[in-house]
């Protein structure tokens, strides 16, 4: 499995390398229209559909699944003072580093979720 903390890189994204309040609001709606209108349409195309277009779908959903979490993390972290409270003490610009090429397993469908699940019940430390 990667080495992901869901909620590390759901705060560091926010965070990004500024901490400024747009950025934060951008990638809350950014996690948030992934997790809903992502997976809609993956599963309009995998209801809809039949053959390669079907497997697309299928993927599409669970790849979008895997913004749920973020968006349960994000929402967390937007509470007054929640987002610096979690960073507190982390080398942002270094995870910051890590985490942007970690988030090629987005394409990887329920990655996040199967991770956060796993995380949550204390099964997975990202050390």
């Amino acid at each position: 499995m990667p080495r992901i903390d869901v909620r590390r890189l759901a705060a560091v994204d926010m965070y990004g390398a500024a901490g400024s309040r747009i950025r934060r609001r951008v990638i809350l709606a950014e996690f948030l229209l992934g997790a809903v209108i992502g997976s809609a349409l993956g599963l309009f195309v995998l209801v809809a559909t039949g053959g390669w277009m079907a497997v697309f779908g299928a993927w599409l959903l669970g790849a979008c699944l895997n913004y749920v979490p973020l968006s349960l993390h994000a929402l967390d972290l937007s509470r007054p003072g929640a987002l610096e409270r979690e960073l507190r003490g982390v080398e942002v610009r270094a995870e910051l580093r890590h985490y942007t090429k970690a988030q090629i397993w987005l394409f990887v469908p329920l990655v996040l979720v199967v991770l956060a699940i796993a995380q949550r019940r204390g099964l997975s430390n990202p050390g």
